[in-house]
């Protein structure tokens, strides 16, 4: 019982944290994407392909979260993109303290997007709000067919999915349009992209839905 007070002790703080986070970007006009997938979905391809696309990167900011390196924050900062990393160490989520943390670091009157690229995980990161407006959920279709039946929650709680690497679709059996009926079997509701940053498909698509809202 102690432990259960204990994590809704903790979940209630990093809601009320995320919550103050959601209302600053919200007063300073920042869309922020929380972008949640598995180990090797292609997140950071994604947004190296998306990045290399835009004219502008000035006005786009990405917190990087890793167990361990540097690694994507280097790949990101090499386009332009001004990067944060966090490294959890033995924690498989981020958390809003972390995030509000990166956020000082950042140009936030400069910015129209926030990108946050979450530790890689389809479980744990799920339960802990960092001030997303919008939830995107990475999915590779080298992880099969089923894999949001494996991990609905992840998607109930998302507001959109992309698809990537969908030029691997013949090699590994897989039929995206499966994987997106699958997804929208569990949540009607999610925007469905489908991308592969080798092929450059769905990639311009992704930048506007990036942009989406913000004023030009």
């Amino acid at each position: 019982m102690a432990e259960v007070k204990l994590k809704q002790k903790v979940l209630t703080r990093n809601d009320e944290i995320a919550a103050n986070i959601r209302s600053e970007l919200r007063e300073k006009g920042i869309r922020c994407l929380n972008l949640i997938g598995s180990p090797g979905s292609g997140k950071t391809s994604l947004l190296e392909a998306t990045f290399r696309k835009l004219k502008d990167t000035s006005e786009i900011a990405v917190i990087e979260g890793d167990v361990k390196t540097d690694n994507d924050m280097r790949r990101i900062e090499a386009l332009g993109v001004k990067a944060v990393q966090i490294e959890t160490g033995d924690e498989c989520h981020l958390a809003a303290v972390q995030v509000d943390e990166a956020m000082s670091h950042l140009p936030l009157s400069k910015l129209k997007v926030l990108v946050i690229e979450n530790v890689g995980n389809l479980i744990c990161p799920v339960a802990f709000d960092l001030g997303e407006e919008c939830r995107v959920i990475v999915l590779s279709v080298a992880e099969g067919e089923d894999k949001p039946l494996k991990y609905p929650a992840a998607f109930v709680s998302a507001n959109a999915v992309v698809i990537t690497k969908t030029d691997l679709a013949p090699y590994v059996d897989v039929r995206p349009q499966v994987l997106e009926n699958h997804a929208r079997s569990i949540n009607p509701n999610l925007t469905v992209l489908m991308t592969s940053a080798k092929t450059g498909e769905g990639i311009d698509r992704f930048a506007e839905f990036l942009f989406q809202g913000t004023k030009s």
